[in-house]
Protein backbone atom coordinates (compact mmCIF):
# COMPACT_ATOMS: atom_id res chain seq x y z
CA UNK A 1 0.00 0.00 0.00
CA UNK A 2 2.98 2.68 0.91
CA UNK A 3 5.10 1.33 -1.27
CA UNK A 4 5.32 3.94 -3.32
CA UNK A 5 7.62 5.91 -0.88
CA UNK A 6 10.25 3.75 -2.39
CA UNK A 7 9.96 6.34 -5.92
CA UNK A 8 12.45 9.35 -6.00
CA UNK A 9 10.59 11.94 -5.56
CA UNK A 10 8.85 10.21 -2.10
CA UNK A 11 12.47 9.52 -0.92
CA UNK A 12 13.37 13.56 -1.44
CA UNK A 13 10.48 14.62 0.50
CA UNK A 14 11.25 12.27 3.08
CA UNK A 15 15.26 13.62 3.06
CA UNK A 16 13.96 17.20 3.52
CA UNK A 17 11.35 16.82 6.01
CA UNK A 18 13.71 14.99 8.47
CA UNK A 19 16.82 18.10 7.22
CA UNK A 20 14.12 20.20 8.39
CA UNK A 21 12.76 18.87 11.41
CA UNK A 22 16.49 18.22 12.52
CA UNK A 23 17.52 22.10 11.91
CA UNK A 24 14.27 22.98 13.85
CA UNK A 25 15.06 20.50 17.13
CA UNK A 26 18.55 21.87 16.92
CA UNK A 27 17.55 25.62 16.92
CA UNK A 28 14.99 24.56 19.96
CA UNK A 29 17.37 23.23 21.75
CA UNK A 30 19.66 26.73 21.42
CA UNK A 31 17.07 28.42 22.63
CA UNK A 32 16.14 26.04 25.48
CA UNK A 33 20.27 26.92 26.50
CA UNK A 34 19.66 30.42 26.43
CA UNK A 35 16.70 30.02 28.28
CA UNK A 36 18.47 28.04 30.82
CA UNK A 37 21.54 30.34 30.85
CA UNK A 38 19.05 33.30 31.22
CA UNK A 39 17.35 31.78 33.95
CA UNK A 40 20.65 31.47 35.77
CA UNK A 41 21.90 34.69 36.03
CA UNK A 42 18.31 35.64 37.08
CA UNK A 43 18.63 33.33 39.93
CA UNK A 44 21.92 34.49 40.57
CA UNK A 45 20.66 38.49 40.16
CA UNK A 46 18.24 37.46 42.80
CA UNK A 47 19.85 35.79 45.53
CA UNK A 48 22.64 38.12 45.74
CA UNK A 49 21.03 39.43 49.48
CA UNK A 50 20.97 35.93 50.58
CA UNK A 51 23.99 34.32 49.14
CA UNK A 52 27.62 34.55 50.94
CA UNK A 53 29.65 36.64 48.88
CA UNK A 54 32.97 34.98 46.99
CA UNK A 55 36.40 36.77 47.19
CA UNK A 56 36.59 38.38 43.36
CA UNK A 57 40.51 37.33 43.34
CA UNK A 58 39.06 33.84 43.20
CA UNK A 59 37.14 33.47 40.43
CA UNK A 60 38.29 36.44 38.12
CA UNK A 61 41.97 36.18 36.47
CA UNK A 62 44.00 38.35 38.03
CA UNK A 63 45.52 40.74 35.49
CA UNK A 64 49.56 41.71 34.64
CA UNK A 65 50.21 44.32 32.29
CA UNK A 66 49.76 47.72 33.24
CA UNK A 67 47.23 50.37 31.45
CA UNK A 68 45.28 46.74 30.00
CA UNK A 69 42.79 44.65 31.06
CA UNK A 70 43.09 41.05 32.66
CA UNK A 71 40.66 38.13 30.72
CA UNK A 72 37.13 38.74 31.11
CA UNK A 73 34.47 36.64 32.68
CA UNK A 74 32.03 34.68 31.15
CA UNK A 75 28.69 34.90 30.90
CA UNK A 76 27.98 32.35 33.68
CA UNK A 77 29.84 34.72 36.18
CA UNK A 78 27.72 37.82 35.40
CA UNK A 79 26.17 38.92 38.58
CA UNK A 80 27.89 36.86 40.91
CA UNK A 81 28.10 38.18 44.14
CA UNK A 82 31.98 39.04 45.27
CA UNK A 83 33.78 40.95 48.14
CA UNK A 84 36.97 42.98 47.24
CA UNK A 85 38.91 45.57 49.18
CA UNK A 86 41.14 47.68 48.51
CA UNK A 87 42.02 51.57 48.29
CA UNK A 88 39.84 53.93 46.12
CA UNK A 89 42.03 56.12 43.34
CA UNK A 90 39.89 59.10 42.66
CA UNK A 91 42.18 60.61 40.57
CA UNK A 92 40.95 58.37 37.96
CA UNK A 93 37.61 57.98 38.68
CA UNK A 94 35.23 58.03 35.82
CA UNK A 95 31.85 59.62 35.15
CA UNK A 96 29.49 57.65 32.98
CA UNK A 97 27.38 60.24 31.73
CA UNK A 98 23.66 59.32 30.54
CA UNK A 99 22.88 56.68 32.86
CA UNK A 100 18.56 56.75 33.76
CA UNK A 101 17.76 55.66 36.68
CA UNK A 102 13.33 55.15 37.54
CA UNK A 103 13.42 57.64 34.85
CA UNK A 104 15.56 60.21 35.42
CA UNK A 105 19.05 60.85 33.95
CA UNK A 106 21.89 61.08 35.61
CA UNK A 107 25.77 59.72 36.20
CA UNK A 108 26.99 56.19 37.33
CA UNK A 109 30.25 56.81 39.68
CA UNK A 110 32.87 54.64 38.45
CA UNK A 111 36.33 54.82 41.16
CA UNK A 112 38.95 52.24 40.64
CA UNK A 113 39.88 50.30 43.64
CA UNK A 114 43.75 49.48 43.84
CA UNK A 115 44.39 46.17 45.63
CA UNK A 116 47.62 45.39 48.10
CA UNK A 117 49.65 43.56 45.25
CA UNK A 118 49.02 46.49 42.72
CA UNK A 119 46.21 45.36 40.33
CA UNK A 120 42.98 47.53 40.91
CA UNK A 121 39.22 46.95 39.60
CA UNK A 122 36.55 49.44 38.73
CA UNK A 123 33.71 49.83 41.34
CA UNK A 124 30.62 51.09 40.28
CA UNK A 125 29.90 53.22 43.62
CA UNK A 126 25.82 54.17 42.18
CA UNK A 127 23.95 56.92 40.26
CA UNK A 128 24.26 60.62 41.07
CA UNK A 129 21.30 63.25 39.42
CA UNK A 130 22.44 65.40 36.65
CA UNK A 131 22.42 69.02 37.98
CA UNK A 132 20.24 71.48 36.90
CA UNK A 133 22.96 73.16 34.61
CA UNK A 134 22.35 70.76 32.18
CA UNK A 135 24.49 67.75 30.82
CA UNK A 136 27.42 70.29 30.76
CA UNK A 137 27.45 70.80 34.16
CA UNK A 138 29.75 69.27 36.85
CA UNK A 139 27.75 66.81 38.59
CA UNK A 140 27.73 66.96 42.57
CA UNK A 141 29.70 63.73 43.65
CA UNK A 142 29.94 62.52 47.14
CA UNK A 143 33.74 61.71 48.04
CA UNK A 144 34.88 58.35 48.48
CA UNK A 145 36.06 57.34 51.47
CA UNK A 146 40.63 57.31 52.28
CA UNK A 147 42.41 54.35 53.76
CA UNK A 148 41.12 50.44 53.07
CA UNK A 149 37.63 50.04 51.87
CA UNK A 150 35.78 46.71 51.39
CA UNK A 151 33.27 46.26 48.83
CA UNK A 152 30.75 43.80 48.46
CA UNK A 153 29.05 44.01 45.05
CA UNK A 154 28.30 41.83 41.90
CA UNK A 155 29.97 41.55 39.06
CA UNK A 156 29.41 43.52 36.09
CA UNK A 157 30.30 42.31 32.64
CA UNK A 158 32.19 44.93 30.38
CA UNK A 159 29.60 47.09 28.42
CA UNK A 160 30.12 46.47 24.79
CA UNK A 161 29.63 49.42 21.99
CA UNK A 162 32.94 51.59 23.75
CA UNK A 163 32.49 54.89 23.35
CA UNK A 164 35.12 57.97 23.16
CA UNK A 165 36.71 58.73 26.71
CA UNK A 166 37.73 62.64 27.80
CA UNK A 167 38.84 64.77 30.54
CA UNK A 168 35.42 66.60 31.57
CA UNK A 169 35.20 68.36 35.64
CA UNK A 170 37.83 66.80 36.47
CA UNK A 171 37.13 63.25 35.71
CA UNK A 172 37.43 60.22 32.99
CA UNK A 173 33.91 61.11 31.14
CA UNK A 174 32.84 58.63 29.06
CA UNK A 175 28.87 56.69 28.04
CA UNK A 176 29.83 53.06 28.14
CA UNK A 177 31.62 51.53 30.76
CA UNK A 178 34.13 49.55 28.22
CA UNK A 179 36.57 47.82 31.10
CA UNK A 180 39.54 47.37 28.60
CA UNK A 181 38.93 50.84 26.90
CA UNK A 182 39.11 52.78 30.31
CA UNK A 183 42.28 50.36 31.45
CA UNK A 184 44.40 52.16 28.60
CA UNK A 185 43.76 54.87 31.07
CA UNK A 186 44.77 53.33 34.43
CA UNK A 187 48.79 53.25 35.29
CA UNK A 188 47.76 49.52 36.81
CA UNK A 189 46.68 46.63 35.59
CA UNK A 190 42.76 46.23 35.77
CA UNK A 191 40.38 43.12 35.99
CA UNK A 192 38.53 42.40 33.35
CA UNK A 193 35.45 43.44 34.88
CA UNK A 194 33.67 45.84 37.55
CA UNK A 195 31.86 45.86 40.47
CA UNK A 196 28.72 47.04 41.06
CA UNK A 197 28.54 47.76 44.64
CA UNK A 198 25.69 47.00 46.90
CA UNK A 199 27.80 47.41 50.66
CA UNK A 200 30.65 48.77 51.48
CA UNK A 201 32.84 49.15 55.11
CA UNK A 202 33.21 52.16 55.72
CA UNK A 203 29.33 52.63 54.39
CA UNK A 204 28.55 54.33 51.02
CA UNK A 205 27.39 57.82 50.93
CA UNK A 206 23.29 57.88 51.32
CA UNK A 207 23.63 60.31 48.22
CA UNK A 208 24.56 57.71 45.71
CA UNK A 209 21.51 55.42 44.20
CA UNK A 210 21.89 51.82 44.06
CA UNK A 211 21.87 51.42 40.27
CA UNK A 212 18.92 48.56 39.53
CA UNK A 213 19.78 45.41 37.83
CA UNK A 214 17.15 43.89 35.12
CA UNK A 215 16.43 40.38 34.84
CA UNK A 216 16.62 38.68 31.71
CA UNK A 217 14.09 37.92 29.52
CA UNK A 218 14.49 33.71 29.84
CA UNK A 219 11.17 33.11 29.29
CA UNK A 220 11.16 34.74 25.59
CA UNK A 221 13.58 32.28 24.92
CA UNK A 222 11.64 29.23 26.36
CA UNK A 223 9.15 30.23 24.13
CA UNK A 224 11.05 30.35 20.99
CA UNK A 225 12.04 26.86 21.85
CA UNK A 226 8.81 25.20 22.23
CA UNK A 227 7.98 26.52 18.83
CA UNK A 228 10.42 25.52 16.94
CA UNK A 229 10.29 22.01 18.25
CA UNK A 230 6.49 22.14 17.08
CA UNK A 231 7.26 23.42 13.84
CA UNK A 232 10.02 19.99 13.85
CA UNK A 233 6.39 18.06 14.21
CA UNK A 234 4.64 19.68 11.91
CA UNK A 235 7.14 19.31 9.18
CA UNK A 236 7.26 15.28 10.18
CA UNK A 237 3.50 15.45 10.36
CA UNK A 238 2.92 16.90 6.80
CA UNK A 239 5.22 14.25 5.13
CA UNK A 240 2.90 11.76 7.05
CA UNK A 241 -0.49 13.38 5.96
CA UNK A 242 0.71 13.66 2.33
CA UNK A 243 1.57 10.13 2.09
CA UNK A 244 -1.74 9.15 3.81
CA UNK A 245 -3.59 11.08 0.91
CA UNK A 246 -1.42 9.68 -1.61
CA UNK A 247 -2.10 5.84 -0.36
CA UNK A 248 -6.04 6.47 -0.07
CA UNK A 249 -5.87 7.74 -3.76
CA UNK A 250 -7.02 11.70 -2.85
CA UNK A 251 -4.37 13.25 -4.12
CA UNK A 252 -4.22 14.44 -7.63
CA UNK A 253 -1.73 13.69 -10.54
CA UNK A 254 0.86 16.38 -10.28
CA UNK A 255 0.95 16.99 -13.87
CA UNK A 256 -2.19 16.74 -16.77
CA UNK A 257 -2.62 13.42 -17.83
CA UNK A 258 -0.35 11.52 -15.42
CA UNK A 259 -1.54 8.44 -14.61
CA UNK A 260 -1.34 6.66 -11.13
CA UNK A 261 -1.00 3.16 -10.52
CA UNK A 262 -3.67 1.01 -10.12
CA UNK A 263 -3.40 -0.70 -6.23
CA UNK A 264 -3.85 -4.39 -6.87
CA UNK A 265 -8.09 -5.02 -5.98
CA UNK A 266 -6.56 -6.55 -2.36
CA UNK A 267 -4.49 -3.94 -1.31
CA UNK A 268 -6.88 -1.31 -1.77
CA UNK A 269 -8.32 -0.01 1.06
CA UNK A 270 -12.07 -0.17 1.41
CA UNK A 271 -14.34 1.82 -0.18
CA UNK A 272 -11.56 2.42 -2.78
CA UNK A 273 -13.41 0.51 -5.81
CA UNK A 274 -16.29 2.92 -5.29
CA UNK A 275 -14.59 5.91 -5.13
CA UNK A 276 -12.50 4.51 -8.55
CA UNK A 277 -15.72 4.07 -10.28
CA UNK A 278 -17.47 7.37 -9.43
CA UNK A 279 -13.97 8.91 -10.68
CA UNK A 280 -14.40 7.24 -13.46
CA UNK A 281 -18.14 8.24 -14.03
CA UNK A 282 -16.99 11.31 -13.58
CA UNK A 283 -14.23 11.20 -16.11
CA UNK A 284 -17.06 9.96 -18.53
CA UNK A 285 -19.64 12.96 -18.05
CA UNK A 286 -17.05 15.58 -18.68
CA UNK A 287 -15.62 13.29 -21.46
CA UNK A 288 -19.17 13.43 -22.92
CA UNK A 289 -19.45 16.94 -22.01
CA UNK A 290 -16.56 17.34 -24.29
CA UNK A 291 -17.95 15.50 -27.09
CA UNK A 292 -21.26 18.00 -26.81
CA UNK A 293 -19.17 20.99 -26.92
CA UNK A 294 -17.12 19.15 -30.08
CA UNK A 295 -21.05 19.03 -31.74
CA UNK A 296 -22.04 22.24 -31.03
CA UNK A 297 -18.90 23.62 -32.54
CA UNK A 298 -19.53 21.34 -35.93
CA UNK A 299 -22.75 22.67 -35.99
CA UNK A 300 -21.83 26.51 -35.37
CA UNK A 301 -19.39 25.86 -38.45
CA UNK A 302 -22.37 23.94 -40.83
CA UNK A 303 -24.57 27.12 -39.56
CA UNK A 304 -21.51 29.56 -40.82
CA UNK A 305 -21.25 27.73 -43.84
CA UNK A 306 -25.13 27.78 -44.40
CA UNK A 307 -24.71 31.40 -44.20
CA UNK A 308 -21.75 32.34 -46.69
CA UNK A 309 -24.28 29.98 -49.17
CA UNK A 310 -27.12 31.96 -48.64
CA UNK A 311 -24.14 35.10 -49.05
CA UNK A 312 -23.51 33.22 -52.16
CA UNK A 313 -26.98 32.96 -53.11
CA UNK A 314 -27.38 36.79 -52.61
CA UNK A 315 -24.75 37.77 -54.91
CA UNK A 316 -25.68 35.78 -57.72
CA UNK A 317 -29.09 37.21 -57.45
CA UNK A 318 -28.10 40.88 -56.91
CA UNK A 319 -26.33 39.71 -60.14
CA UNK A 320 -29.47 38.63 -61.64
CA UNK A 321 -31.24 42.22 -60.77
CA UNK A 322 -27.81 43.66 -62.63
CA UNK A 323 -28.45 41.80 -65.87
CA UNK A 324 -32.38 42.42 -65.63
CA UNK A 325 -31.13 46.56 -64.80
CA UNK A 326 -29.58 46.24 -68.05
CA UNK A 327 -32.08 44.52 -69.81
CA UNK A 328 -34.23 47.26 -68.82
CA UNK A 329 -32.08 49.75 -70.01
CA UNK A 330 -31.58 48.23 -72.91
CA UNK A 331 -35.17 47.73 -73.57
CA UNK A 332 -35.76 51.37 -72.57
CA UNK A 333 -33.18 52.62 -75.49
CA UNK A 334 -35.36 50.35 -77.72
CA UNK A 335 -38.62 52.46 -77.02
CA UNK A 336 -36.00 55.58 -78.00
CA UNK A 337 -35.66 54.19 -80.55
CA UNK A 338 -38.98 53.38 -81.90
CA UNK A 339 -40.32 56.66 -80.17
CA UNK A 340 -37.47 58.45 -82.85
CA UNK A 341 -39.09 56.37 -85.63
CA UNK A 342 -42.44 57.24 -85.15
CA UNK A 343 -41.69 61.24 -84.90
CA UNK A 344 -39.88 61.36 -88.10
CA UNK A 345 -42.87 59.27 -89.99
CA UNK A 346 -45.09 61.76 -88.59
CA UNK A 347 -42.79 64.56 -89.47
CA UNK A 348 -42.63 62.93 -93.00
CA UNK A 349 -46.38 62.35 -93.11
CA UNK A 350 -46.60 66.29 -92.40
CA UNK A 351 -44.43 67.13 -94.57
CA UNK A 352 -45.91 64.90 -97.50
CA UNK A 353 -49.41 66.45 -96.71
CA UNK A 354 -47.92 70.24 -96.73
CA UNK A 355 -46.93 69.43 -100.10
CA UNK A 356 -49.62 67.96 -101.49
CA UNK A 357 -51.63 71.03 -99.91
CA UNK A 358 -49.07 73.10 -101.87
CA UNK A 359 -49.73 70.97 -105.57
CA UNK A 360 -53.29 71.86 -104.67
CA UNK A 361 -53.42 75.36 -103.83
CA UNK A 362 -51.08 75.65 -107.61
CA UNK A 363 -53.56 73.43 -109.63
CA UNK A 364 -56.41 76.00 -108.05
CA UNK A 365 -54.29 78.90 -109.19
CA UNK A 366 -53.65 77.50 -112.59
CA UNK A 367 -57.58 77.03 -113.10
CA UNK A 368 -58.31 80.51 -111.91
CA UNK A 369 -55.62 81.72 -115.16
Amino acid sequence: MYRFLLRPRWLAALAFALAAASVMVMLGNWQLRRYEERSAINDRIDAADSVQAVPMTSILSRPTAASASGQAPGKDLAWTKVTVSGRYDTAHEIQARGRTVDGDVGYEIVTPLVLDDGTAVLVDRGWVPAPPGGALAAPTVPAAPTGTVTVVGQLHLSESRPAPIEQRNGRLDTRRISVPKLAHEMPYPVYGAYVLLTEQTPANDAAFTRIPIDHEDAWQNGGYAVQWWLFAVMALFAYGYYARKEARGESKPSSPGAAREPLPAAAQPAGAETRSRDRVEDHDRRKAASGDRVDDYDRRKAASGDRVEEYDRRQAASGDRVEEYDRRQAASGDRVEEYDRKKAAALAATGDRVEEADRKRAAADDGDR
